[in-house]
């Protein structure tokens, strides 16, 4: 490469820009590239590089994330992205409770865990590390026990923010088992589709807590969740919903809401009972704390909607776009 008119070589780069660039690299590469020299052999071992690891690429054997865990990650682990290949057959390594308890005691800096296609239905909730703030679970099987409120209330104390993202076995008694983590205050809930209106509304009740919620893909109508929300959430402070079943007096329900900051309603379903950009300024303009106002998915970007939104709320950051290609990174 070229710096300053000047041919530059790797070995010419500063530790800190190699390691920005074998940040960038799979886990596997990373164990790799350390056999090129002693220096690089060092910065692979640096802590910096192994706060935040991704193995959802790879259909890993036991040994080696044992052998990940002890020899790398440990003390240095922050976040951690790990696949349970629940689709990859009986003979593919499963995630089991003795690997979730040294991950409790060797990396006590664990603040948060995503499992991807994990079939946990053998790992009871009790095994996960007790320093976790943020939990995700995707495309898991969980046990039917895992989440009921009978459960030990001690399991994992520090719990800020949890994510269920097409949990088939998710329902309304699980969400209600939520009030066991007392310093819960972030939940997202995506294609949970066993949980009903009557449940969410009983479930929001002792939840009063939250300060954001996030409501994707789910059989929910629009309506009935901000109705729950408008009853028990008054210390809200995010909401995140599709727009399946919004309807002006829907919408309605939020104004005067005393803590809401970010409001986003996304399609791409739009129905004739749909709020018109109008009727969403009118909302809006009675949200006293209202400053982020996001709308995707409903083809207004560019639009004369647009224009209006931007113009009625100056005290407000509006994004109007389209859906992102991943539709369900609405978790990061």
């Amino acid at each position: 490469m070229r710096v300053g008119g000047i041919m530059a070589t790797f070995a010419d780069l500063p530790d800190s820009v190699l390691l920005e660039i074998f940040s960038y690299l799979p886990v596997r590469d990373r164990i790799r590239i350390s056999r090129v020299c002693h220096r690089w052999k060092r910065l692979v071992d640096d802590r910096w590089l192994w706060r935040h690891v991704d193995l959802t690429l790879y259909t890993m054997r036991p040994k080696v994330m044992w052998h990940l865990l002890r020899r790398y990650m440990a003390s240095r682990l922050h976040s951690l992205r790990m696949g349970g290949y629940l689709f990859s057959g009986s003979q593919a390594p499963q995630l089991s409770p003795a690997l979730m308890r040294a991950l409790g005691q060797k990396c006590p800096n664990l603040k948060r865990l995503c499992l991807h296609v994990a079939n946990l239905s053998m790992v009871p909730i009790t095994s996960l590390p007790s320093t976790l703030r943020t939990l995700e679970l995707h495309s898991c099987e969980i046990s039917m026990a895992w989440l009921l409120k009978e459960q030990d209330p001690t399991v994992l104390p520090l719990l800020e923010c949890i994510v269920l993202d097409r949990v088939p076995a998710f329902r309304d008694e699980h969400l209600q088992g939520l009030t066991r983590f007392r310093a819960l205050r972030s939940l997202v809930l995506g294609g949970t589709y066993r949980v009903t209106e009557t449940g969410l509304d009983t479930g929001l009740q002792e939840l009063s807590y939250l300060q954001r919620l996030e409501v994707l893909g789910c059989t929910l109508s629009a309506d009935s969740t901000l109705l729950a929300i408008s009853r028990h959430l008054r210390d809200v402070r995010k909401i995140r919903l599709t727009v399946r079943g919004l309807s002006a007096p829907g919408l309605a329900v939020l104004e005067g809401m005393p803590a809401l900051e970010s409001l986003c309603l996304l399609g791409p379903l739009i129905t004739p009972e749909m709020p018109t950009p109008a009727e969403i300024l009118s909302s809006c303009l009675a949200m006293p704390k209202l400053r982020v106002l996001e709308l995707q998915g409903l083809g207004w970007e560019g639009q004369e909607a647009e224009k209006l939104l931007c113009k009625g709320l100056p005290h407000c950051m509006v994004i109007v776009r389209a859906c992102p290609k991943e539709s369900m990174d609405w978790w990061m």
